[in-house]
């Protein structure tokens, strides 16, 4: 098996989309694709977290591919929309969900929506916004980052 998708490739992919043609204006698909690709970064980071968390660290194992692969991008964008609950994390945290709902709109705007423009500059804004995002996720203490990975991964019952 070949090595697993990083989130931090993924933010070097969507600089180079955005770096691809040095001397001018990327093409708007470089520019599209590189939002998209900051979003999934996240949500590879994300992923990654919530199979290392319930399926343990060996990542060849097929219970942690099965357990990345549950992660549902609807799912996990209504568990960031709710602020109440989010706000019992650490702001590292909650932080990366606002960013997550955030980019996973772009994202769409970027995949589906004809009409969306994206300059340069919001391109390169996105990926850092994501790229901070992450890098505040990991350095979250492993308790928390367990806890909204189950979070994000299971229906919240409130009975």
């Amino acid at each position: 098996m070949g090595r697993n998708l990083d989130s931090l490739d993924l933010i070097a992919a969507a600089r180079d989309l955005v770096n691809s043609n040095s001397r001018g204006r990327p093409r708007e698909a470089n520019l599209r694709r590189a939002v998209s690709t900051a979003y999934y970064a996240m949500f590879h980071c994300l992923a990654s977290c919530c199979a290392d968390t319930m399926a343990g660290a060996d990542r060849h194992h097929p219970a942690w591919r099965q357990t990345y692969r549950a992660l549902q991008h609807g799912t996990a964008r209504n568990h960031c929309q709710r602020t109440a609950e989010v706000a019992k994390f650490p702001v590292e945290i909650q932080n990366f969900a606002e960013t997550f709902v955030n980019m996973q709109l772009n994202r769409h705007r970027a995949d589906y929506d004809p009409a969306a423009k994206f300059s340069k500059e919001a391109a390169i804004q996105h990926i850092e916004e994501a790229m901070g995002a992450i890098t505040e996720f990991d350095q979250s203490p492993r308790r928390d980052r367990r806890a909204f990975a189950i979070y994000v991964m299971l229906l919240v019952r409130n009975d």
